[in-house]
């Protein structure tokens, strides 16, 4: 078993992607104010190339430090370390548009709390960064472990988010 120390130093790249749209965020729309055949956005006006950018890049910038100053055995190479941490930021920046995708097809308006909020990122993070640590798969208590631990540290730092102004709502 991967003690969970370690599972939070594998999934901490897609932790930061996740966040850092919300400080770095703004400007040109994802979708550029489209719309699907179903007549709503894409997206939506909270998905911006700005977000997605600066996600990426952080989670890159996060995988590299922890390949160099917290390498994990499991992956056998700080180079397959760091390229996990680079599919996990990527993953979680698709994830968090298919998240948006999804929910605005279910009508669900924007702010609104939607499950897919918390874990979409994580789900396709996990599958883009599985060929370079596919290990963290092996067992079922590190796959549970990380869906509680990121539902729950996504709820409270929307919250905190919110608390200081970088978010409207609180989810």
């Amino acid at each position: 078993m991967i003690p969970f120390f370690e599972i939070i130093i594998f999934i901490l790249p897609a932790y930061f992607a996740n966040a850092v749209p919300v400080l770095v965020g703004g400007g040109t729309k994802v979708d550029l104010g489209k719309k699907f055949f179903d007549g709503r956005r894409v997206f939506g006006d909270g998905k911006t190339i700005q977000g997605f950018v600066g996600g990426v890049c952080a989670g890159i910038i996060i995988s590299a430090i922890l390949s160099i100053y917290f390498p994990l055995e499991f992956f056998g190479n700080e180079k397959m370390q760091f390229f996990s941490g680079v599919t996990l930021a990527f993953g979680t920046m698709f994830g968090d548009l298919l998240g948006s995708f999804i929910k605005r097809r279910m009508n669900v308006g924007p702010g609104k709390p939607f499950l897919m909020d918390q874990l979409s990122f994580l789900i396709i993070a996990m599958i883009f960064a599985y060929p370079f640590s596919p290990i963290i798969f092996y067992s079922i208590s590190s796959i549970v472990f990380l869906f509680v631990i990121t539902y729950l540290s996504h709820v409270l730092s929307n919250y905190a988010a919110n608390k200081l102004g970088l978010k409207n709502v609180p989810w």
